[in-house]
C-alpha cells in the first residue's frame, strides 16, 4: 500500500480550486479514472468542505502544535473511516484499497487521504506538513526534505520569493544611500560658538 500516494492525495485536494465539477474531475489522475467518471454534484460539496479542515493539520504542524494535528485527523479518521478492500485482477496486481468500492467518490478519496496523512504524520511527524513560505501562494506540501528544512511547496515559488526579496534588500539599500547622501549635502547648522 502506497501511504505517501494517498497523503499526496490530501495535498493535491487542498491545493485544487474546486470551482465546479470540471475542476474537481482534474483532480483525479488516470490511475482513478473512474472518480473521475462517477463524481457528482452532491461529492462537489463535500469537497468543497474538506480542504479546509485538512489545510488545519497542515497548519498545525507548520507551527508546531502536534497535539492540534493529531486530534484533527483523529477527527477526519472518524468522519471518513477506512473500511480496507484488497483490489486487482490476478494474483501479480493484489493490493490494498482503503475503503470499500461502493462508497461515493468523495468518501473513498477523503478515507484515502486522511489515512495516508495519518500514517504520514506517525512516520515523519507533524513537522513534515508545510505551508508554503510565499505569502501569495498558501499551497500545502510534503516535506520530503533531508533535513527537514522546506519552506516552499515549488521552486517556483522559491525562486519568486527570494526574487522578491532581493529587489526589496536592493531598494532597502538605494533608499539607504540616498539618505546618507541627502544628510551629507544638507547645510550645517549655524552654530557660534561662545567664549
Amino acid at each position: 500500500m502506497n501511504f505517501d500516494a494517498y497523503a499526496r492525495t490530501g495535498v493535491d485536494l487542498i491545493n485544487i480550486r474546486l470551482d465546479d465539477l470540471d475542476a474537481l474531475r482534474s483532480l483525479f489522475p488516470d490511475d482513478i479514472s473512474w472518480m473521475r467518471d462517477e463524481v457528482s454534484e452532491r461529492d462537489l460539496s463535500i469537497f468543497r468542505r474538506a480542504p479546509k479542515r485538512l489545510r488545519g493539520v497542515f497548519e498545525y504542524g507548520t507551527s508546531g502544535r502536534d497535539v492540534q494535528a493529531v486530534a484533527e485527523l483523529n477527527a477526519l479518521l472518524e468522519a471518513y473511516p477506512v473500511q480496507p478492500r484488497i483490489s486487482g485482477h490476478d494474483s501479480s496486481d493484489w493490493h490494498v484499497h482503503v475503503t470499500s468500492r461502493g462508497a461515493s467518490v468523495s468518501a473513498e478519496y477523503l478515507a484515502g487521504a486522511v489515512w495516508g496523512l495519518s500514517v504520514w504524520l506517525c512516520e515523519y511527524g507533524s513537522a513534515r506538513f508545510g505551508v508554503c513560505a510565499d505569502e501569495r501562494c498558501g499551497n500545502v506540501y510534503l516535506d520530503t526534505s533531508s533535513n527537514c528544512c522546506r519552506r516552499f511547496c515549488s521552486e517556483r515559488c522559491a525562486t519568486r520569493s527570494h526574487v522578491a526579496a532581493h529587489r526589496a534588500r536592493k531598494r532597502a539599500a538605494i533608499r539607504d544611500r540616498v539618505a546618507v547622501a541627502a544628510q551629507s549635502t544638507a547645510p550645517a547648522d549655524n552654530l557660534t560658538t561662545v567664549r
